[in-house]
C-alpha cells in the first residue's frame, strides 16, 4: 500500500524544477514541491515546513503536531516502516513529464 507520509523540507535542491529535500525519520529524499508551493512567493519558505509526501509529491503542508499524530498511527498499523524503507531504497521517483513539443 502507498500511504502519504510526513517528512520535513530541509533544503531546496533545484528551484527551477520546484524539487526539495525532505526528512522523513532520518531518510532524506528529492520530492517535488509544485503543489505546496504558493504562486508569487519565495520557494525557500517552505525549508523547516512539514508537509504530506506521497508518491514523489508534497502533497499539502500540515502542522508538527498532525505530522507526529500520523507517523503514530502509521507505526500502530504497521505501515509507516514500509514506507519509509520505500524512500530510502528510492522506489518511489517524483514524476516529471518532458515539455510538450512545439507546434509547427
Amino acid at each position: 500500500m502507498c500511504l502519504g507520509i510526513p517528512g520535513r523540507i530541509v533544503a531546496l535542491v533545484d528551484e527551477e524544477a520546484m524539487l526539495a529535500s525532505v526528512d522523513v525519520s532520518g531518510v532524506r529524499r528529492t520530492v517535488d514541491v509544485v503543489c505546496v508551493a504558493e504562486p508569487g512567493r519565495p520557494l525557500a519558505e517552505l525549508i523547516g515546513a512539514w508537509v504530506l509526501v506521497h508518491v514523489g509529491f508534497a502533497m499539502s503542508v500540515i502542522d508538527e503536531e498532525e505530522a507526529a499524530a500520523t507517523l503514530k498511527v502509521l507505526t500502530e498499523i504497521g505501515e509507516a516502516e514500509g514506507e519509509i524503507e520505500a524512500m530510502r531504497t528510492g522506489s518511489v521517483e517524483p514524476f516529471h513529464p518532458s515539455p510538450a513539443p512545439l507546434a509547427s
